[in-house]
């Protein structure tokens, strides 16, 4: 894990007052992080431009300049001169050395945008917004200092903004560049040091980044177990069955002993899962609301749903008037997509917003629902998934537009129900089975518009 930072200048100035860095010694650091990431991707003589701000992002792109003079053919444009001391004298440097601002021409290998990075807190002027429109359009590989520009620390952008394939972000990350507006224009995310290690850089943070290595898969260790050591999941099948059986399909796959759905009527389902009108008494775990409709009546759902076991709850459960009292409850997880979300807020009195407004700020409407519900694990669904309970809050950055297919969510919810089913504390059993959705799919080595629910359950058997 990673920490996710909304701001990093209390860190860079900590680094100042405690380690006794200056701020060129941050700079050059950053500098050299921006060459080695160039280096490691094209061969030396090729045209580099860098598009400088005039404050201290700028600064950053005029010491890069700096450090590639002789080994690349390097390009500096400052559209809006040099106004920081930094920036100044980073100028200065590179204009003893012989080199001076350049129009923008036509053709480059290599385009950084190093205009505003995370500093940005106003609207862009006109003039910005024609730079970054017409490199955007230009060929070449684009690299972002810091913050791609006209990216908001929230994770919001505006209409203008520099559209990276890399973007490398300097100190702590930013949690902004992982919002889902945010993937459209960051790239790939790299990370550098700024003159200490990471360790000595960072503070503790309630938001973290889930990375590869956090992946831990339910291995079965006991060459004695049987089935009843690994949990019994009961999925309750409702109008649309096909949900439920791809739910209880995952559960089965990722661990879950025994799977039963709950149904009214005698449904046709797979051999391996079971069938049942009722409750079973060795149930160690609910999921609920995948397909459910209006299947059950109130009082059938409660006898149900009003018990001690740990819960996922999904889709049409999410606005059932009976939702009021589970959220009173322990142990039960919500995976709302964001209209579903913005559904449960106003049911919850926390905001009555659209989905546009909710994607605006996706960090803050999960900080709020979090702490009017502090034993509820929140899994609120997007490009980059978030995953809060009370104050501690993860970001899975993994996601792919293979998902964005029916049915990835009911797989969802069957690989978080068999995770409880076998006992897994809630905010283990989400983030373990979104990391497992998450890699399923990024390992789908087809056409992404062709992968299936059921493709999915295959490809998460093989992590």
């Amino acid at each position: 894990m990673r920490n996710l930072y909304l701001e990093v200048s209390s860190l860079d100035q900590r680094a100042v007052s405690k380690f006794g860095l200056s701020e060129e010694i941050m700079m050059e650091h950053a500098a050299l992080a921006l060459k080695a990431a160039i280096c490691r991707r094209f061969p030396a003589g090729l045209r580099v431009l860098i598009v400088c701000g005039s404050g201290n992002n700028g600064a950053d792109g005029l010491t890069l300049a700096r450090l590639l003079l002789g080994e690349y053919d390097v390009c500096v444009h400052l559209p809006f001169g040099a106004s920081s001391p930094l920036a100044q004298l980073q100028r200065s440097r590179l204009e003893a050395l012989g080199i001076n601002h350049t129009e923008i021409g036509n053709a480059y290998d290599v385009i950084v945008d190093a205009m505003f990075g995370s500093g940005l807190s106003r609207p862009l002027g006109p003039t910005a917004a024609e730079v970054i429109d017409r490199i955007n359009a230009m060929e070449g590989f684009k690299i972002a200092c810091d913050v791609p520009s006209g990216l908001y620390p929230n994770g919001t952008h505006e209409s203008h903004v520099f559209r990276a394939d890399l973007t490398v972000t300097m100190g702590g990350l930013k949690r902004g560049l992982f919002s889902d507006a945010a993937k459209e224009v960051a790239g790939e995310i790299d990370s550098c040091d700024l003159g200490v290690p990471r360790s000595f850089y960072e503070t503790p943070s309630s938001w973290q980044l889930l990375e590869e290595s956090d992946l831990n898969l339910p291995r079965r260790i006991h060459a004695s177990a049987h089935k009843g050591h690994y949990g019994h999941l009961s999925v309750v099948c409702g109008e649309k069955t096909g949900a439920a059986v791809i739910a209880g399909s995952a559960a089965l796959r990722f661990g879950a002993g025994l799977v039963s759905l709950i149904s009214n009527e005698n449904v046709r389902i797979p051999y391996e899962l079971m069938q049942s009108h009722s409750l079973p008494a060795t149930t160690t775990a609910i999921a609920v609301g995948m397909g459910l409709g209006s299947e059950f009546d109130d009082e059938e759902l409660a006898q149900l749903l009003e018990n001690e076991l740990p819960m996922v709850l999904d889709a049409d459960i999410l606005t059932h008037p009976i939702l009021a009292r589970l959220l009173k409850r322990q142990r039960i997880i919500l995976t709302p997509h964001p209209k579903e979300f913005t559904r449960l807020l106003r049911c919850c009195e926390i905001a009555d917003i659209d989905v546009d407004t909710l994607q605006n700020d996706r960090f803050g409407y999960a900080e709020r629902f979090c702490t009017a519900y502090p034993n509820a694990v929140l899994v609120l669904k997007g490009s980059n998934v978030i995953i809060g309970h009370h104050e501690r809050f993860y970001v899975n950055p993994h996601g792919t537009v293979a998902l964005a297919k029916g049915g990835s969510g009911d797989v969802l919810g069957g690989l978080i129900g068999a995770l409880l089913a076998q006992g897994y504390e809630p905010l283990d059993a989400a983030v373990q089975g979104s990391l497992a959705h998450t890699f399923g799919a990024k390992s789908w080595d087809r056409g992404n518009y062709a992968l299936t629910p059921f493709d999915l359950i295959e490809r998460i058997t093989h992590l």
